[in-house]
């Protein structure tokens, strides 16, 4: 699949913009993880001071490990943030932590697109991991149906990527609203917030061009487009 020309056709969109994606990102949080806000409030706080405005005080704000590994537990009713996000009160942080929140928010409301990314979740994620070799092996075996099966799979995986986007983009969104809103940035401080957030929404589009990238090359395959006489 990795020799045939055709398949980085449909893929080095999605691969490059993918790394460019993620540069941006390390790049604005090392930055802006760095300046500080005026008010002097943790990730955590920033965090618990939106939750309890918005009248989520059963949603807990704890700290979990990694980089940039924070995200909001539907299930739990958890806000688990990183280590850099959780105790340092700087502009990288306050963003993180309210576009977490803004995840929390929607769920409290029953934003509509994230109940659906969330049911989809278990078939998306067993699709995009038994879809490629399903498809690969229909086509060794030459059983069209079971590489139309992968497909169909890897398309729900897809499909996950792009139900993500405006998840993500609202998340962004009030977040950007909430931090004015209640006086947690002053100034030019949300344009930094900006930076971080637009960054790591270009990660999520990035996801979704290189999974229909790949999506529409196992289709072109199958459909006698992508085959050599």
């Amino acid at each position: 699949m990795f020799l045939n020309p055709l398949f980085w056709v449909f893929a080095l969109p999605g691969l490059l913009l993918g790394l460019w994606a993620q540069a941006r990102v390390k790049s604005s949080f090392n930055r802006y993880k760095k300046v500080r806000t005026m008010r002097g409030i943790t990730g955590a706080q920033v965090a618990r001071r939106l939750l309890d405005e918005q009248g989520l005080y059963d949603v807990a704000v704890e700290q979990t490990q990694g980089f940039l590994s924070d995200h909001y537990d539907p299930g739990a009713k958890v806000l688990r943030l990183s280590p850099e996000v959780y105790g340092t009160p700087s502009i990288a942080a306050a963003g993180v932590a309210a576009h977490e929140m803004g995840h929390a928010l929607q769920d409290a409301s029953g934003y509509a697109p994230l109940r659906l990314r969330s049911a989809i979740v278990p078939a998306a994620q067993f699709g995009s991991g038994l879809a490629p070799w399903l498809f690969m092996g229909g086509l060794l075996l030459n059983f069209t149906t079971l590489a139309w099966v992968g497909v169909v799979l890897f398309g729900i995986a897809a499909f996950f990527t792009v139900v993500t986007l405006p998840v993500e983009f609202d998340a962004s969104r009030r977040a950007k609203q909430l931090l004015v809103s209640s006086g947690l940035l002053v100034g030019d401080e949300v344009k930094g917030v900006d930076k971080v957030l637009d960054a790591a929404a270009l990660t999520y589009v990035a996801a979704a061009v290189s999974a229909l990238g790949q999506l529409l090359y196992f289709v072109f395959i199958l459909t006698g487009f992508g085959r050599r006489d």
